[in-house]
């Protein structure tokens, strides 16, 4: 089977410019990725949400760079065509432009993704700018920043203040003219999202933000249902995978419990290896492998 083209920063500038939409999810496993590479998403974000909804945080503070790295390398094993970026989290490139510049260039080595994803507006531009003249790509990200979630007082929609309006749109042209290929858009007014969009050559993904941007980013889990009690305004669920998974389980449960799991076609004897042992393919074992 023939490899699919792999998605690239250009191929993004080529869909803003052609007025294709991009889809955009996260990913944290090799697994879910290929599922999500298989369906047609464009990008595979591994977000620092993993703290929330792999590790059961509050937050995504706890999350490090190590961490990211681990994941990013499952998802882009498991991803033949998306265009697989890291993010980076909290604390990782704050505090000076060299520590940015060394754990960028360290989760692009370890982690094999294909670009890194930071949070910020004007503030982080010269970073943006030498990560691009180091051969790093950088999506950027504005808005509702979760990592400065105690600054911002909670998870609440910006640009709604005094100036907000204004600020949004100086931070968006400042991170393009500082060499972001993509922006991320999060938790804003959607005709502020619009305007954005429309101002920037380079292409921007919402969440939260309205049907005006370039494209679209959720989380995969809250997308496919995973957790019935987290139901925010701007998630579309297209699956119940939470209820289902329970139910399966349930099954699975009684089914060992009643004794009809494992049946005789589900077991091995001694008289069918015929004295020699009897071989089993590694992909028995893994949906992700050789098939």
């Amino acid at each position: 089977m023939q490899t699919p083209r792999r998605v690239t920063i250009q191929t993004l500038r080529q869909k803003k410019e052609r007025g294709e939409r991009i889809a955009m999810l996260t990913a944290y496993d090799a697994t879910f990725a290929r599922l999500l590479d298989e369906g047609g998403a464009d990008v595979l974000l591994v977000g620092d949400s993993l703290g929330m909804v792999i590790q059961g945080h509050d937050t995504t503070l706890p999350v490090t760079l190590e961490e990211i790295a681990y994941h990013c390398r499952a998802v882009v094993r498991g991803a033949r065509r998306a265009h697989v970026v890291g993010d980076m989290p909290f604390m990782s490139y704050q505090a000076s432009l060299e520590q940015g510049m060394t754990n960028a260039g360290m989760l692009m080595k370890t982690g094999g993704c294909h670009a890194v994803k930071l949070e910020g507006g004007a503030v982080h531009a010269e970073l943006v700018h030498k990560l691009v003249g180091a051969g790093i790509p950088v999506m950027g990200h504005i808005g509702l920043t979760p990592q400065s979630f105690h600054q911002l007082g909670g998870f609440k929609v910006q640009g709604r203040d005094p100036g907000g309006r204004q600020r949004l749109l100086d931070d968006a042209r400042t991170l393009e003219e500082a060499g972001a290929y993509a922006l991320v858009l999060e938790a804003i007014p959607a005709d502020i999202a619009r305007e954005i969009t429309a101002a920037l050559t380079i292409p921007t993904i919402g969440i939260g933000a309205g049907v005006g941007c370039d494209g679209q980013v959720l989380v995969s889990y809250d997308m496919l249902g995973m957790d019935e009690s987290f139901k925010p305004r701007f998630v579309r669920r297209y699956a119940t995978l939470g209820a289902q998974i329970q139910e399966a389980v349930g099954k699975y449960v009684a089914d060992v419990q009643n004794g009809s799991f494992p049946s005789d076609a589900e077991s091995f004897t001694v008289a069918e290896s015929k004295g020699a042992p009897a071989a089993i393919e590694p992909a028995a074992y893994s949906s992700v492998g050789t098939k």
